[in-house]
């Protein structure tokens, strides 16, 4: 196929996925905010929200998880214009997701007992405990947000979420500034102030979606019409079917970078303080290619629904080569910024210094980075997510993690051991999906 007939596929895809980059950049900037103001409180603080972040992660994400489950049903009855059935996908996914947010909350919660027990150093627990419980009391809101999310990119609007992230990302730095620094006759709080201001951010994000349903008719009837559908067991199957794998999906890669986390604490504050760094700016470039991602899944389920495979497959490889082109481009940015880019999160001659190191190995896993998030999105929009979750697992559990551990405690490579393990789990992860995405295009085809 010529790179002419290509272009349609990467317009589209561009203008599905702008508003949910927008809306990526607005997640992840709530907790790069949070750690460009505390890293200039000072390197301890730092340390203690790279611990607690990594910790409340993994409930975070796997709960986001099955949330995504409701996009390619959704999406599938979308493009087989049978909007009836998206609305019934509604009405159980709400009422799915809001027994899993509230069993999710309390084991979040529970998890703070073991904090303890993790082996950080004394001032990192003492700062990262309190700051914790602020982010399991944000995590019911922001389920719900997720599951409203989840349900209007499936139908293709992804412009609110897009506008509802960066309001609540402005009200986010607001509230950090009060708190963190003290202002306005306001205590300085650090840390505790920054856990403030996410747990603000997040409550007002699904009263937003609440306003913008309410001022828009056209999509106050979708909750009017999904007050009177009846809630079925085989249904709320249906999307937990999908939903709890993608979970596990997701978890268990966040699990490997928390995990890493928790390995990196046992090197010193110093290592921590620069792992929380260079994960910033990484996950910052990740979230733009999952938003490119995200519009591929809503992509490849309307395609689902009409049947067209071959369109399928270019909307597919489109989508893997505006990624790939992006994270190609961040990695010659982190080489060549990785002495700058750390100073905006600290001033820390030695936390810059690990950072940087750390960056030159993220560079390179970027781009398989990239190429796995765009195969997991790809299998997900075509409903296959049992079979991702074990490759997964595999990929950076048993082979990632182990790989970080061997380099940096047998081979004493140091802090930058534990991304070389990064990295391996990224680019097996990134063949397999490959691999797995072809052999079913093949078949359906």
């Amino acid at each position: 196929m010529k790179f002419q007939d290509y272009i349609p596929f990467y317009r589209r895809n561009l203008t599905l996925a702008f508003p949910i980059v927008l809306s990526q950049i607005g997640q992840v900037t709530v907790s790069l905010a949070d750690n460009m103001m505390v890293g200039h409180v000072g390197t301890t603080e730092l340390a203690a929200a790279s611990f607690a972040n990594s910790v409340f992660m993994i409930g975070m994400v796997f709960g986001m998880g099955v949330t995504m489950g409701l996009t390619p049903l959704v999406g599938k009855a979308f493009g087989q214009n049978e909007l009836h059935r998206a609305i019934v996908w509604l009405k159980n996914g709400i009422a799915a997701h809001l027994v899993a947010a509230v069993a999710l909350t309390v084991f979040m919660f529970s998890i703070y007992f073991f904090l303890p027990y993790m082996g950080q150093p004394e001032d990192v627990l003492k700062l990262g405990s309190p700051y914790y419980l602020l982010l399991c009391s944000s995590y019911l809101p922001f389920m719900f947000f997720f599951t409203l999310k989840q349900f209007f990119e499936g139908i293709g609007n992804t412009k609110i979420a897009m506008q509802i992230t960066l309001t609540a990302n402005v009200i986010n730095i607001a509230v950090n500034y009060v708190f963190i620094f003290g202002k306005f006759g306001f205590p300085e709080m650090g840390l505790h102030g920054a856990g403030i201001g996410t747990l603000a951010s997040r409550v007002c994000m699904p009263l937003l979606f609440a306003y913008f349903i309410l001022r828009n008719s056209r999509f106050k009837r979708y909750f009017v019409f999904a007050r009177y559908q009846k809630i079925f067991k085989k249904d709320i199957v249906a999307l937990l079917r999908i939903g709890v794998p993608i979970g596990f999906q997701l978890i268990v890669e966040v699990a490997a970078f928390g995990i890493g986390a928790v390995m990196m604490g046992w090197l010193g504050e110093t290592p921590l303080a620069a792992h929380q760094v260079a994960l910033g700016l990484a996950t910052f470039t990740y979230m733009i290619s999952l938003g490119v991602s995200q519009a591929n899944t809503i992509r490849v389920s309307h395609q689902m629904g009409e049947r067209d495979y071959l369109s399928l497959r270019r909307a597919v490889f489109a989508s893997t080569h505006l990624v790939l082109v992006f994270m190609v481009l961040s990695a010659l940015l982190f080489i060549l910024g990785r002495n700058v880019l750390p100073l905006m999160f600290t001033p820390d001659k030695s936390v810059i210094k690990v950072a940087a190191g750390l960056l030159v190995i993220a560079a390179v896993f970027q781009v398989f980075d990239g190429l796995q998030v765009v195969m997991q999105s790809s299998l997900r929009g075509m409903a296959d997510v049992t079979t991702p979750m074990f490759i997964a697992f595999i990929a950076y559990l048993l082979i990632g993690i182990p790989t970080s551990y061997v380099f940096t405690f047998v081979l004493d490579v140091g802090p930058q051991g534990i991304w070389y393990g990064y990295l391996v789990g990224l680019g097996t992860a990134g063949i397999l999906f490959y691999i797995r995405f072809m052999r079913l295009l093949k078949r359906f085809a």
